[in-house]
C-alpha cells in the first residue's frame, strides 16, 4: 500500500458494529473512513469525533456516495424491518454505484445461514435478502470478500477467531472481532473473491484471513 491513505465508505457506519469499523480505521495510518448516514443526529455524532460523513438513504440513489472512494465496508441492515429495500436492494444498489465507479474493493458483512435461508427459521427472509445481495457481488465486475459471521456478541475484542468456508453455525462472535476482520481484509495482500464464515477461535485474524484463501 503506497503512502496515500485510502477513503473508505462505512454503509452502516452508525451501527454498534459500524461504528466500530469507523473507530478501527480512525486509528489506522492507511485509511481515511467515511461515515454514510441518513440522519442529521448522526451526521452530528460523526463530526464530534472529527469523521467525516455523507448524508445517503439505501433506499435512494447512492451514486454520490462513491465518488472519490477507494473502498467499501457494507455493514449495513435493516434489523429485520425492512430486509428487501435495505439488506437486498440497498445493497445491490450500493455495489452498482461502487461499480460505476471503479472502486477498489468490496467488502460485504455477511451472514452464516446464508447458503442455505430454508434453515434459518425465523430469519429466512432476511438470510434470502442477503444471499441475494451476495450473488449480486459476486455476478459483479467488483474485487470482493465476503465476511459471514455467526451469532454476534457484544463481548470484548480478542483479536482471534476461526475462520473457514464452513463453521459451527452455532458459533458466536464478538462485533469488535467482526469488525477487525472486516478492517483487516481491506488489506491488500488479503485475496480477493473469497467468501468465508467466522468464529470466536484461537488465531490472529492477521493470519486467519491470509492463510485460508477460499475461493467463491
Amino acid at each position: 500500500m503506497n503512502n496515500q491513505k485510502e477513503n473508505i465508505l462505512v454503509a452502516g457506519a452508525n451501527g454498534t458494529t459500524g461504528r466500530i469499523i469507523v473507530n478501527l480505521l480512525q486509528k489506522l495510518k492507511d485509511y481515511t473512513p467515511i461515515a454514510m448516514v441518513r440522519k442529521q443526529e448522526q451526521k452530528d455524532y460523526f463530526d464530534k469525533i472529527d469523521v467525516q460523513t455523507i448524508m445517503a438513504d439505501l433506499e435512494e440513489d447512492l451514486n454520490h456516495t462513491v465518488n472519490q472512494i477507494d473502498k467499501v465496508i457494507f455493514a449495513a441492515g435493516s434489523g429485520g424491518a425492512n430486509v428487501i429495500k435495505v439488506d437486498q436492494e440497498g445493497a445491490k444498489r450500493l455495489i452498482d454505484a461502487a461499480e460505476q465507479n471503479q472502486v477498489k474493493k468490496f467488502v460485504m458483512l455477511g451472514s452464516i445461514g446464508t447458503d442455505d435461508p430454508s434453515q434459518g427459521g425465523d430469519l429466512k427472509d432476511y438470510l434470502k435478502a442477503k444471499q441475494n445481495a451476495d450473488k449480486h457481488l459476486r455476478a459483479s465486475t467488483l474485487d470482493y470478500v465476503i465476511v459471514r459471521p455467526g451469532r454476534l456478541t457484544n463481548k470484548e475484542a480478542t483479536g482471534k477467531i476461526t475462520l473457514a468456508e464452513q463453521v459451527d453455525k452455532n458459533g458466536s462472535i464478538s462485533r469488535a472481532d467482526v469488525a477487525k476482520t472486516l478492517v483487516e481484509v481491506l488489506q491488500d495482500d488479503v485475496k480477493l473473491h473469497q467468501t468465508f464464515e467466522i468464529i470466536a477461535g484461537d488465531t490472529l485474524i492477521e493470519k486467519a484471513v491470509r492463510l485460508n484463501e477460499i475461493s467463491s
